[in-house]
């Protein structure tokens, strides 16, 4: 390695530079590290003033450490230079390596540029390879490349000024500051990935932090909620199993935590109300429904579902609300059996009487002769005795359904079951059933009012409502039309049915009734008329009114008196 201007290289150089070397290797931060290499050019490869320029995130670069001039260090350190002025400046000049120097006849083109520099006096050169005050040498800094192909990264440049032995460096002095800007750059691109390690692990602790924070603020929410909360499983064969729920839905359910775990809410769900938690479990669903207390008993919840996720793609989960709509149901059921009842005798009104007789009509009658019509067209029995059709689909199978053809070119059966009127006339009695309407008007009702006054009347419209009610079977329907009108739907009836049921209420009606220490006592004339499809709810009931009036007139006036 010996040259004619270095003949040897002290042992002690060797070690220095071996010294500065490893420093820059165990700076502990990116700062450190690059004031270390800056150093390292002052103290082992024996400059007076080296400079480190970073390459920042936008391509230009910035001073980021000086050594050997703390007034130049002041001056300059932290102040940027273009990308382009660097790329200008690495293109001139002369080329020694990977190195670049531009002589002073050169360096004056770069005065104006914007690359900071500490400009330096002293006198003329005196012999040739003398290091002039305007030379400039430059060590570009390459992250590491493809082994045996082109240079990694530009990373920044290392400058350097004023050699101390006043020359220019030789071959010797040039492989040194060769080699140690390779290993600077290696150990600036460690010190930067350590630092953007350091910067990524402070990140997930931070976000770790926020995760355990939100984690906590959510249990708490999720356990010291007012309001029941549970987690379900969300999905396959376990979908709606109850994985955690909080204080209040067990006190609300009377469940233990550790017995909920053992339930799906489709288990807790009143049989009824299944359907409706079926439609509504997915996402952002809601639901009113019935869920069953450890006592048996249910009480009203709204049920509403979020999604929740362990990560982002992590399993999911239902988190589903339920509150206690309890009270709310049961005004909601107070208002509507107001809207739908009599506020005096608790009977259903006139417009829920019409509407249950309604539900049990439809507008197409059964006329006479359309059966044999459909078995003509069937070819076999379209109905049977009574009355349901036989609808023969494609493919063999029998299907019993409730329902009549369109005669108008027998396009289908629907699935409603006919009201007919029983065969016969008076007390002739087939056998067959049907839907009677009994009308009920109190005889001698309007002298209790005017004897008594209105408050005894009232007494009198509630017993009577009592004893109707007593007197028909679960499934019937008592209502009160208004005033001293009463109407009870019994289905299932034949005509002699419906004249026993009847005679049983009137004889039950006209029992004496005790108002404020007094007896009284109401007759009753009933009308019975029969409802079948093709009739309104008005027409059936102002046929049974008829024959109301007609029975009434046919009795002779002394039954009728009340007193």
């Amino acid at each position: 390695m010996e040259t004619e201007s270095e003949p040897y290289v002290r042992l002690a150089s060797l070690r220095q530079l071996h010294q500065v070397m490893a420093d820059m290797n165990t700076a502990r931060s990116l700062a450190d590290t690059l004031q270390t290499v800056a150093d390292g050019v002052v103290n082992g490869l024996g400059y007076e003033l080296a400079c480190v320029n970073l390459v920042r995130p936008d391509g230009d670069l910035v001073v980021a450490a000086f050594a050997g001039n703390p007034a130049a260090e002041a001056l300059i350190t932290g102040r940027v230079g273009s990308r382009d002025s660097w790329e200008r400046r690495l293109g001139m000049g002369e080329h020694w390596g990977d190195l670049v120097f531009i002589p002073h006849t050169e360096g004056w083109i770069l005065d104006d540029d914007d690359v900071p520099q500490w400009y330096t006096d002293g006198p003329a050169p005196r012999f040739e390879d003398e290091w002039h005050p305007s030379d400039r040498l430059f060590a570009p800094l390459f992250t590491p490349g493809v082994p045996g192909g082109a240079c990694g990264e530009l990373i920044g440049v290392l400058s350097v000024d004023r050699p101390r032995n006043g020359r220019r460096p030789g071959a010797w002095g040039r492989e040194a500051l060769q080699m140690y800007a390779f290993q600077a750059a290696i150990a600036i691109s460690n010190a930067r990935l350590r630092a953007n390690m350091q910067r990524a692990l402070v990140r997930l602790e931070r976000e770790q932090q926020a995760l355990r924070a939100s984690e906590e603020s959510f249990r708490q929410a999720f356990e010291y909620a007012p309001s029941g909360m549970a987690i379900a499983e969300m999905g396959g064969d376990q979908h709606g199993r109850i994985l955690r729920t909080n204080d209040a839905l067990c006190r609300l359910l009377g469940r233990p935590a550790s017995a909920m775990r053992r339930y799906a809410f489709s288990d807790l769900v009143h049989p009824e109300d299944i359907g409706t938690l079926l439609r509504t479990s997915a996402e952002g669903g809601r639901a009113e429904l019935r869920l069953g207390r450890r006592d048996g008993t249910y009480v009203w919840a709204s049920l509403r579902n979020s999604v929740v996720a362990d990560a982002a793609d992590g399993p999911r989960f239902l988190l589903t609300h339920v509150e206690e709509i309890e009270e709310r149901k049961r005004r909601e059921l107070q208002l509507a059996h107001r809207a739908s009842h009599d506020s005096l005798t608790g009977l259903p009104n006139s417009a829920e009487l019409r509407s249950r007789l309604s539900s049990r009509l439809c507008q197409r009658a059964t006329t006479p002769g359309a059966l044999e019509t459909l078995d003509a067209a069937y070819g076999h029995p379209a109905y049977d005795a009574n009355g349901h059709g036989f609808d023969y689909r494609p493919g063999g199978g029998l299907e019993v359904i409730g329902g009549s053809a369109a005669l108008d070119g027998f396009d289908g059966f629907d699935h409603h079951v006919h009201t007919v009127a029983p065969e016969g006339e008076g007390d002739r009695d087939d056998g067959s059933k049907g839907l009677a309407v009994l009308f009920c008007d109190l005889d001698g009702f309007k002298s209790i009012n005017d004897r008594f006054g209105h408050n005894s009347g009232d007494a009198v419209l509630i017993e009577v409502a009592r004893r109707l009610s007593r007197g028909v079977r679960d499934g019937d329907t008592v209502a009160r039309l208004g005033g001293d009108e009463f109407v009870v739907l019994a289905d299932g009836l034949g005509r002699a049915d419906a004249q026993d049921l009847a005679v049983r209420l009137r004889n039950e009606i006209i029992q004496p009734i005790r108002v404020d220490g007094r007896a009284m006592r109401v007759g009753a004339s009933f009308g019975i008329g029969w409802a079948h499809c093709g009739m309104t709810a008005d027409e059936v009931l102002k046929s049974a009114d008829e024959r109301m009036y007609v029975e009434k007139r046919s009795r002779p006036k002394q039954h009728r008196r009340a007193g």
